[in-house]
């Protein structure tokens, strides 16, 4: 490709842009891991992040990816032939299925289509139905990444209470911890699966299991191999600020670089600025005519919007033309929607003149690409943006 001038617009859900602040904290000298300056960094990183999941319990960082942390939550809790029942809310949520049943887990997949979220009321009335209880995990994907759909996390907990079951709630915030407000402690959640390249504003690298105090019981007696995953070593060494193994020095100068600026903004107002970036952009997205992939206005994701486009035009070719005229990255559309969506990321390190100038990318994409579209979807958003 010819050179190009300008910074590269990385508008993906995830990984999202590093501020300089991140990447200048990343780029100290690397210390002994085994000394006293790192178990400094280790106790301000670890008590940093008690917050942003919203617990006061353990909260478990691995030099790894989400996909990692995924597998830590399954192997520290559960059993060879455990049931886990999951939704298929997205290309996520199957891969998380896909992987409990390679580790040996029976899993209950409520079918979905792509739309909507979690639906509570299923997950009442299945868990209703299993007497003997033989599900040990409700898995849920917090905001889907392919889909720009957000399940109500809070309301799958009071589904559970309802059905008077002890299946431990596994959550997946790997696109929303950060961004959308979560609360692990409050809405009880057993195990919340996150990883670094996206709220949390670093590169990839580093994925976390938050766990409470049930979720530790399940642990000493769940009997899945693990060793590098194991909870209990590592939770025994970060007491002291340490890790059993080399960690990921680097990741976490950045990791206690950007909790200090999320908590300078404050949780609150990070949250509401993501909402407001979020309906911005599906204001646009209504001006040009086009369809939001998410089908439940009380499900729509302040992270990312997915935008169906109609059958006789391809997402894909949409992408190339914005890649290649505007140099912007957009996300694809993955797994059963692949050609027919693309994402628009709008999280993170992201301001209002970064959205403007995103969505005018996508409105000349969608000129040059023969997508039909109505009105100037850049002006409807700009109206929303010069809202507070």
């Amino acid at each position: 490709m010819p050179r190009t001038t300008g910074r590269h617009f990385l508008q993906i859900p995830g990984p999202t842009n590093v501020p300089d602040e991140v990447l200048a904290a990343m780029s100290a000298p690397t210390i002994d891991h085994r000394g006293p300056d790192f178990a400094v960094l280790g106790r301000e990183v670890l008590d940093g992040l008690g917050p942003v999941f919203g617990t006061t319990g353990p909260v478990v960082v691995y030099p790894s990816s989400g996909t990692g942390a995924w597998e830590a939550a399954l192997a520290n809790t559960l059993s060879p032939g455990d049931t886990v029942l999951a939704f298929e809310t997205g290309h996520f949520a199957l891969l998380w299925q896909s992987m409990a049943t390679a580790l040996g887990l029976q899993v209950d997949l409520v079918p979905g289509d792509w739309r909507h979220g979690v639906d509570p009321e299923v997950v009442e009335e299945r868990l209703r139905a299993d007497t003997g209880h033989e599900v040990k995990a409700v898995c849920v994907v917090h905001n889907e990444t392919s889909t720009g759909v957000t399940s109500r996390v809070a309301e799958v907990r009071q589904a559970i209470d309802r059905a008077g079951h002890p299946a431990l709630l596994l959550v997946d915030t790997i696109s929303s911890l950060g961004s959308i407000d979560y609360r692990h402690d409050e809405w009880g959640v057993d195990v919340t699966v996150s990883g670094s390249q996206k709220g949390l504003m670093l590169p990839p690298g580093l994925g976390f299991n938050a766990v409470s105090e049930k979720a530790l019981a399940a642990s000493r007696t769940a009997t899945l191999p693990r060793s590098y995953w194991d909870w209990e070593p590592i939770i025994a060494a970060n007491q002291r600020g340490y890790w059993p193994y080399t960690p990921a020095t680097n990741l976490l100068y950045g990791l206690r670089t950007a909790l200090r600026m999320l908590d300078e903004e404050g949780l609150p107002e990070v949250f509401a600025r993501h909402q407001r970036h979020a309906e911005a952009t599906r204001a646009a997205v209504r001006a040009w005519g086009l369809e939001i992939l998410c089908a439940d206005e009380r499900e729509h994701s302040p992270v990312l919007t997915a935008i169906l486009l109609p059958e006789e035009h391809d997402a894909d070719e949409v992408r190339r033309v914005i890649l290649e005229r505007f140099d912007m990255s957009l996300g694809a559309g993955l797994g059963r929607v692949a050609g027919k969506v693309f994402r628009i990321g709008h999280l993170g390190h992201f301001n209002d003149l970064t959205l403007a100038g995103t969505l005018s990318g996508v409105q000349m994409g969608l000129h040059l690409a023969g997508v039909p579209v109505k009105e100037d979807g850049v002006s409807v958003a700009l109206a929303r943006l010069e809202q507070p």
